[in-house]
């Protein structure tokens, strides 16, 4: 028998209400997901909830996981999802790898058929028995955690160890049957796990130590990585770059942690990067690695200047090339103390900005703007403080290149896995968590994929504004047909697409525009700046313009 509401002051309660008290107590305002049979108890608890949480159904699960990513990445906390069974809890997939391969943490809910039917044929049975696929085994090898949880006593130990494994970065799964939510559980509230802290003595010691040796002799690099924003460690980044007079670079999605006109800003790293940076590395007595794994796409270009030089590292997990390492999973406070070793009284002049080298690009003389025009036109019109999400491709790469992004904004560009269409998600995400203007950014190819889910930022009349790029193609692997298999053939263009026009006729109320020139772009992200809600931009650009992405443009056309 199900139990419909609830008493907060008794002990007794349903396994979802235990469940979204326990989102609330960690500080979570929001339950993403989809609703279906197996999960929609859930839904239920949240509507009969005296607490501060809402239930946000998107319209796709691979969506819903992404924007508990976004979530997470922009509150420096966790994200949650919920899902239902069957092509509900597959559709999680593909975002939760987004979210592993990043280290972001997310707890998925995902329902599943009566215990009592496992194995016996059940709609959508993944318990594993009776030649059924095993949730289990496949939620185990994307997560930190993964529990079935077979009797409502055991949600409490459970959770406990699910939030426990997120927060050390990555997604936490628990399997919750239908009759197992529905079931009453009795004991104290959930609370919180108390976050780990690591403090690595001799790692941090070795670290001080080649900084110290590298004074005597040259200059210092810094290459700061997504982890600094997570921990909310800017402030403490530009204080030991101030403290060491370094230079600082950044990997490509950690733009936000560091201005382009600060103290010694030399540029991105990797294959969207600047020769500045790389210069930087070549000359420097060492190289700091800041809360970055370093992996290809900010590695790459730099391998040999990095192989050069004496390499040293902070952060939650070593680089995937040998440094030196000391772990942190605070960087604030690890950052603030070898800034009280170096500090001097004497603080170095303050550098003005540097002028970069972009990459330079054969020229392209189809239809529309160009990647670099288009990019900067956006810059000039991002308010202070506006946060920005792009989806890899030939899009990802112009963003990462030419973009400045807006001091107290938070940038994001999904290099995990890099999803088509994670950007549209995942900034909705962002944007309730942060409620300020935030920017989409992302080709017609991701659009198509899941730019839909702007319905859920009209839904709520979220801050956000998507700007999608549109070549008719899925650019990236045009460019590839051109330059790796001599342009014989395409499979990736489509038939045109008026995207303005056609969102502004789906949904009348959104103001939506089409741009073919700067001039347009510039107007159409004026006028959007005057509504307090979504809005849509369609930017004309040309299919077979190459983007400032080294591997592309190293190798014969």
């Amino acid at each position: 028998m199900v139990t419909s509401g609830r008493s907060h002051g008794r002990e007794q309660r349903r396994v979802v209400d235990y469940l979204v008290d326990a989102v609330a107590a960690l500080g979570v305002r929001n339950i993403f997901g989809v609703d279906g049979a197996n999960i929609e108890d859930l839904y239920d608890a949240v509507f009969d909830a005296d607490v501060d949480v809402t239930g946000v159904v998107a319209k796709h699960e691979f969506s819903a996981a992404t924007m508990a990513d976004g979530y997470a990445r922009s509150s420096s906390g966790l994200g949650v999802v919920a899902a239902t069974s069957g092509g509900g809890a597959m559709n999680l997939v593909a975002g939760l790898a987004e979210s592993y391969t990043s280290r972001v943490p997310v707890l998925a809910l995902v329902g599943q058929p009566l215990t009592t039917l496992e194995g016996g044929g059940a709609f959508q049975d993944s318990s594993g028995r009776a030649g059924s696929i095993d949730a289990a085994r496949l939620f185990f090898e994307i997560s930190r955690y993964c529990a079935r949880v077979e009797r409502p006593e055991d949600i409490a130990e459970h959770l406990e160890r699910a939030v426990s494994a997120a927060l050390c970065g990555g997604p936490a799964v628990l399997l919750l049957p239908k009759d197992v939510q529905q079931a009453t559980v009795t004991g104290p509230r959930f609370t919180p796990p108390t976050r780990r802290v690591v403090r690595d003595h001799i790692g941090l010691a070795r670290v001080a130590e080649m900084i110290a040796a590298a004074r005597r002799t040259g200059k210092i690099v810094l290459i700061v990585g997504d982890q600094v924003a997570r921990n909310d460690a800017r402030a403490q980044v530009r204080a030991l770059a101030v403290a060491l007079d370094a230079a600082v670079g950044v990997a490509p999605d950690a733009k936000d942690c560091y201005a382009a006109d600060e103290h010694g800003f030399c540029g991105v790293a990797g294959i969207m990067g600047h020769a500045e940076l790389v210069d930087a590395v070549q000359q420097a007595a060492l190289c700091l690695l800041v809360g970055t794994r370093m992996p290809m796409t900010a590695r790459a270009g730099l391998d040999g200047a990095l192989a050069g030089v004496p390499v040293a590292s902070i952060g939650a997990e070593p680089p995937y090339a040998p440094t030196v390492h000391a772990v942190s999973m605070d960087l604030g406070s690890t950052l603030d103390e070898l800034t009280a070793l170096f500090d001097v009284d004497g603080v170095p002049e303050p550098a003005g900005p540097q002028a970069l080298t972009t990459l330079e690009v054969p020229d392209s003389s189809g239809p529309g703007l160009r990647y670099r025009e288009a990019v900067e036109a956006i810059t000039a019109m991002l308010p202070a403080g506006a946060d920005v999400f792009a989806d890899a491709g030939n899009t990802g790469a112009s963003v990462v290149h030419h973009l400045s992004v807006p001091r107290g904004g938070r940038f994001v560009v999904a290099l995990g896995m890099g999803g088509m269409g994670y950007s549209f998600g995942a900034g909705i995400g962002s944007a309730f968590a942060r409620n300020r203007r935030t920017f989409v950014i992302a080709g017609d190819g991701a659009f198509f994929m899941h730019g839909l889910e702007m319905h859920t930022a009209i839904e709520h009349d979220l801050p956000v504004t998507f700007i999608v790029f549109n070549n008719n193609a899925h650019a990236m692997c045009v460019t590839r047909e051109q330059l790796f298999y001599r342009d014989r053939y395409s499979f990736n263009r489509f038939r045109p697409a008026l995207l303005g026009e056609g969102i502004a006729a789906m949904f009348p109320t959104l103001p939506a525009f089409a741009a073919r020139s700067v001039g347009e772009l510039t107007d159409a992200l004026a006028r959007s700046a005057h509504t307090e809600g979504p809005s849509f931009v369609a930017v004309d650009c040309d299919p077979d313009e190459i983007p400032p992405f080294l591997p592309f443009l190293t190798s014969p056309r």
